[in-house]
């Protein structure tokens, strides 16, 4: 992570639970977005969500030979807010009011964006994307983010497991110590979650510690008053009726933690037609099989696009001094093993299918490939082509 700057150093990042108001509402626009998929794979959705007390919206636009009715919407969102776990006062997926102004997508865009006679299908929008890549981890993750999830991922699988004392919503942050640009312990770890009422801090603070341990190192527990749970010492009111929720606001958290630059553009809710998501998911990919093909410690890539635009406009890639072969030619033997348009994404990753439910928790990155095809840009296939192609 530090090859241009300073070798020792604290780094944090923080993750929010599956029952954060924001990834509700990005749970929600992926669960109507995999509908469409299941239905009509080169469907063009871009669906936002918004929940408060009581209350979940659902607007954007989409375009499909099958359409999702307003009535399926409106079940999938209950369907999405049940399984999530909510079932509170002013928060219950049988009684919350569900409101859906999804309307046709616009005709400006799908000109601009659809294959016709010669021209190739463009990219839905402009931007630029970052993909990133470190070996940090197994799974080739900056270590704050990747720890961040992780200890979030083991208390929603134990509360889904039978342990009523904790309730959806929930944040964490981890701050590592770097020596010589190399993660060695956390020097403080923050736990915020939702519980029911009548647990003390204290309280929370043993429930909590065990899941802590279980995915931090050995030895890397931070010192007792670094170990921060439930700072505030109470959090029994949570999720949409403690904060408005919306897609994609968590956009730090999907990806990297800030260890990377981000484009700027969300995921959730979006098909693969839009960059934004697919091309990250490609760079991610890209920059992931350099990094396990050995040739780069740490390795970020970033792609831009033009709307309309078939060919990204750039392709830039950067081994922040770990490189083991001149950048330029990683760059050149990444274009020539991945087609980079929209479509040669989708179709090299097969993103025309509903995978995308499960990548609105926990991050995008750092998952392990599905037999189904979801996480298929964690894959590391291209290690041997790309090994032959740099010699």
């Amino acid at each position: 992570m530090a090859a241009f700057g300073p070798k020792n150093f604290i780094f944090t990042s923080e993750s929010v639970s599956e029952g954060h108001p924001d990834k509700l509402c990005d749970q929600v626009s992926d669960a109507i977005l995999d509908r469409y998929l299941a239905q009509d794979p080169y469907a063009r959705v871009a669906i936002e969500t918004v929940a408060t007390t009581g209350y979940v919206g659902i607007f954007g636009e989409t375009r499909s030979d099958k359409p999702v009715t307003q009535a399926d919407m409106e079940q999938i969102a209950r369907e999405t807010v049940k399984k999530i776990g909510y079932e509170q006062e002013d928060f219950h997926w049988k009684d919350i009011e569900v409101e859906v102004r999804a309307h046709q997508q616009s005709v400006d865009i799908a000109v601009g964006v659809d294959s016709a006679g010669d021209k190739d299908e463009g990219a839905g929008d402009q931007g630029i994307m970052f993909g990133y890549a470190c070996n940090e981890t197994p799974e080739l993750m900056p270590a704050p983010i990747f720890y961040s999830h992780e200890i979030l991922h083991s208390l929603a699988t134990a509360r889904h497991g039978g342990i009523k004392q904790l309730q959806p919503d929930a944040k964490s942050q981890v701050s590592l110590e770097y020596r010589e640009g190399k993660p060695v312990r956390a020097t403080s770890v923050v736990v915020s979650h939702q519980h029911i009422e009548g647990l003390s801090q204290k309280d929370m603070k043993e429930l909590v510690r065990p899941y802590v341990e279980k995915i931090l190192p050995a030895g890397w527990m931070p010192p007792e008053d670094e170990f921060y749970v439930n700072p505030t010492g109470r959090f029994v009111i949570g999720g949409p009726v403690g904060d408005t929720g919306l897609t994609g606001r968590k956009i730090i958290v999907d990806n990297y933690g800030g260890s990377a630059p981000h484009g700027g553009g969300a995921f959730s809710g979006k098909d693969p037609t839009k960059v934004d998501r697919s091309a990250a998911y490609a760079a991610r990919y890209l920059a992931k099989n350099v990094v396990a093909a050995g040739y780069a410690e740490t390795c970020l890539i970033q792609v831009s696009y033009a709307i309309g635009v078939s060919k990204p406009l750039s392709v830039y890639v950067s081994t922040y001094g770990t490189g083991k072969a001149p950048e330029d030619k990683i760059a050149g033997a990444l274009v020539k093993l991945m087609d980079l348009s929209p479509r040669g994404i989708r179709e090299h990753l097969k993103l025309n299918r509903p995978i995308y439910g499960r990548t609105a928790s926990y991050g995008h990155f750092g998952r392990k490939p599905e037999a189904d095809g979801g996480f298929s840009w964690e894959q590391t296939d291209l290690v041997e082509p790309l090994r032959k192609a740099l010699g």
